[in-house]
């Protein structure tokens, strides 16, 4: 669906409400990017959610492998959602709540030192083909 993100490093995972977030996840620090969370429910896939590591909105404000304060992996792990909740946490209980078996995460990087896409305008971009198809963004992207 989103043929803009096969030129990026990437990499996924499958994540149960029992595992541990920090254990499962595969993503590297030091990287900014995007991720799209697909929920695996009663035998159907859905895409639930897209977001983007870093507050840079700037290509003046991006370092590649320095200490990034919002990488990729720390966005990913410890970002708020649903409420004031890491994601580590709140994905588990947001998952039975739902009735969800599995997410399976797609992550990408779009800056390095090959690419040079800055995350904001990327996750803008997907948001904006996922709205043209579906008419409306991603379930927990309202939340």
């Amino acid at each position: 669906m989103f043929d803009e993100l096969s030129k990026y490093k990437q990499g996924n995972f499958f994540f149960q409400a029992t595992d541990s977030l920090v254990e499962v996840c595969n993503v590297e620090a030091n990287y900014y990017g995007l991720y799209l969370v697909y929920a695996l429910r009663k035998g159907r896939v859905e895409l639930v959610y897209i977001n983007k590591s870093g507050p840079p909105e700037k290509l003046s404000d991006l370092k590649v492998n320095s200490d990034i304060p919002d990488d990729l992996r720390e966005n990913l792990l410890n970002g708020f959602q649903f409420g004031e909740i890491e994601r580590k946490n709140s994905w588990p209980v947001q998952m039975m709540i739902e009735d969800i078996e599995a997410l399976h995460v797609h992550w990408y990087v779009t800056y390095d030192h090959k690419n040079k896409d800055l995350p904001a305008t990327m996750k803008s971009k997907i948001l904006q083909i996922y709205q043209g198809i579906y008419g409306q963004l991603p379930r927990w992207n309202l939340t």
